[in-house]
């Protein structure tokens, strides 16, 4: 290129704003970083309170209005509210639901964060005494119905206390929830987790049991941070005491004992849930099958089975 075109360009490019541009796009620019995942009750908007019951105290967290209608949650095994249900109420998306619902989380005996280790004597309420105490929870809210959201083990209870109670009951929320007795297989692992949880604390086999429990196998393929969160919070938030009696109550739990009536003209009669249930599973979760059962089981007029 002559002489003069490159003088010429140079000119040309002197007259353009590039630096003061970058400068200006710079200064315009705010990092934004991921924040870390946590499982904290710090992070909670919700307030608790002890509850008292036949079967000795409950914690129960309330967040949201207490004059919008009722939501109750109940957790699965090794969680409590703030491990299972917090992330998802605090979702920006679900400001509409705390904007409409006042949400009741329950905790089951000794499962709450920071929970004192039960006493010996301490006989933990069977699945059908952790359903009675919702009783006791709706008295002293003065709830008269609510929507049951529950997971695992808590599903189970939240369908025990409305078959008892279909009055009382809405609409359930079911995930992976068992309408069975613990088969052996299952009543074998339980068992064992729960002598090692008393003996030993949280040993090895019984994380990657729970870590099976509630994200299925091959779990180093999914979500890297949550898994490691959930791996930590196991390990260091977990009263092992605590939820070797809370296995052990939900291992021996009988059959709910529901069935679907075929017979348009009988459904009113028949033993199965009479509210509306969505019965929710994963496509990875190893409680599909239990929830197909489950499925099964159910009026299909009122009740749907999603598996996301």
């Amino acid at each position: 290129m002559p002489a003069s075109g490159v003088a010429e360009e140079a000119a040309l490019l002197g007259t353009m704003p590039s630096d003061s541009m970058d400068d200006i796009e710079l200064k315009n620019i705010q990092l934004q970083f991921p924040s870390a995942r946590s499982l904290s009750r710090d992070d909670s908007s919700a307030q608790e309170e002890v509850v008292e019951t036949d079967r000795g105290n409950i914690v129960v967290a309330v967040q949201g209005s207490r004059n919008k209608p009722a939501i109750l949650t109940y957790h699965d095994l090794g969680l409590n509210y703030v491990s299972s249900f917090q992330a998802f109420f605090n979702y920006i998306d679900m400001r509409a639901l705390l904007e409409n619902f006042c949400v009741y989380h329950i905790n089951a005996p000794g499962q709450e964060e920071g929970a004192q280790t039960l006493p010996e004597d301490y006989i933990y309420p069977s699945v059908d005494e952790l359903a009675g105490q919702l009783s006791y929870v709706l008295t002293h809210f003065g709830l008269k119905q609510f929507i049951g959201f529950g997971v695992g083990a808590g599903a189970n209870i939240l369908a025990r206390f409305a078959l008892i109670n279909p009055n009382q009951v809405t609409a359930l929320c079911l995930i992976n929830c068992v309408s069975t007795q613990a088969g052996w297989i299952e009543w074998g692992y339980q068992k064992l987790n729960a002598r090692h949880l008393r003996s030993k604390g949280m040993t090895q086999g019984v994380l990657d049991y729970l870590m099976w429990h509630h994200f299925g196998r091959n779990t180093e393929e999914r979500n890297h941070d949550l898994v490691q969160v959930y791996k930590s919070y196991f390990e260091r938030n977990v009263n092992p005491t605590n939820l070797a009696l809370f296995i052990d109550s939900y291992v021996r739990r009988s059959d709910l004992n529901i069935q679907r009536e075929l017979d348009p003209t009988k459904r009113k009669e028949s033993t199965t849930l009479k509210m509306p249930v969505i019965n929710i599973t994963g496509s990875l979760s190893p409680h599909v099958d239990d929830t197909v059962t489950f499925n099964g089981r159910l009026d299909p007029t009122n009740s749907s089975w999603m598996k996301v």
